[in-house]
């Protein structure tokens, strides 16, 4: 039997980093196990060439890292944050970004981690996120970057930004998903007690909360509830208000300050979510599997992966089932 060759993890850390920071990649990328065996080789790198030791925010000693330079061979590198100060990354660092990009590398910045990938110009005119609190900052220091402050996460090929702690928990879950498949990412998810997936466009924080009921109507988190039971069936938003006593408009506005985004664009990421794990489970044909999701037709659903993922249904099927 050929013994896959595991995805290589470098996970990028500065002297006094977050331990809470640094713990979510490591734990989604760790607890991952398909046949016994992990799928990843998670590795520790401290930035700073010249520390001899590397602790943690409380000062715990962080032992077994390996120096910067060898970041260029890993096919993901992380930065789970970066000192609140903002410091300009230094130059052979940056250097070593760029080499590991160049080499297919996917860079990822969690949280603050977007500003030393912004560094490198590699987000030069693609869109980028970083937390919502810094966004004057990051767009006065990087203005040919395309900011957006209200997403959890946005991928550009082959590299990735997100919000704060828990939506770099999401965007972590988003490449264990790209890399190992739906249902792997899911259960670890189910295991870690976490939402098995929020799509990047949701926003990074909920404006006002929403009354559980509305004039005794069906609260909001149950209609939508019946919804995901039958996503394949057709959704009408103004039969989805009357069932909360709602007026269309109410229930739009309402909708998005619950969930970040319309009820369109989440019922499209539920049906793509579905698709999915039918491609990675079943053998139905991309034509059923269509159906099944609740697309009005193949033509429209190949449209839609594609967009959204930018490969096809099948190159999908092949990557997580050949």
């Amino acid at each position: 039997m050929v013994r896959i060759k595991p995805v290589q993890v470098a996970l990028l850390a500065f002297d006094g980093i977050s331990a809470f920071h640094l713990s979510v990649p490591s734990l989604v990328f760790n607890d991952v196990f398909i046949g016994g065996n992990s799928p990843f080789d998670v590795r520790l790198y401290n930035i700073d060439e010249d520390e001899n030791k590397l602790k943690d925010s409380a000062g715990l000693v962080l032992e077994d890292w390996e120096p910067i330079a060898a970041i260029v061979d890993a096919d993901i590198v992380i930065f789970p944050s970066w000192p609140e100060s903002l410091p300009q990354a230094a130059p052979v660092l940056i250097e070593h970004l760029i080499q590991a990009h160049r080499n297919g590398a996917l860079l990822v910045g969690l949280c603050l981690g977007a500003f030393v990938i912004a560094q490198t110009g590699l987000l030069d005119g693609k869109r980028a996120t970083t937390h919502w609190a810094y966004q004057e900052l990051f767009q006065q220091r990087f203005p040919k970057v395309l900011f957006d402050s209200a997403p959890l996460f946005i991928e550009e090929p082959q590299l990735i930004t997100s919000a704060g702690v828990v939506a770099a928990l999401d965007c972590c879950l988003h490449i264990l998903r790209r890399f190992v498949g739906h249902e792997v990412a899911a259960h670890l998810a189910r295991v870690m007690v976490a939402a098995p997936f929020r799509a990047g466009g949701q926003q990074q924080y909920i404006p006002a909360p929403f009354p559980r009921k509305v004039n005794g109507a069906t609260e909001l988190s149950s209609v939508i509830g019946i919804v995901e039971g039958q996503i394949n069936q057709p959704h009408r938003i103004d039969a989805l208000a009357k069932r909360c006593a709602m007026s269309r408009r109410t229930f739009t506005r309402n909708f998005k300050a619950v969930y970040g985004c319309t009820f369109g664009e989440w019922l499209l990421n539920k049906r793509l979510q579905l698709s999915q794990s039918l491609l990675e489970t079943t053998e139905l044909s991309i034509a059923e599997v269509a159906e099944r999701a609740g697309f009005g037709s193949e033509s429209s659903y190949r449209k839609h992966f594609r967009i959204t993922f930018n490969v096809s249904p099948s190159h999908w099927r092949s990557t997580f089932c050949g």
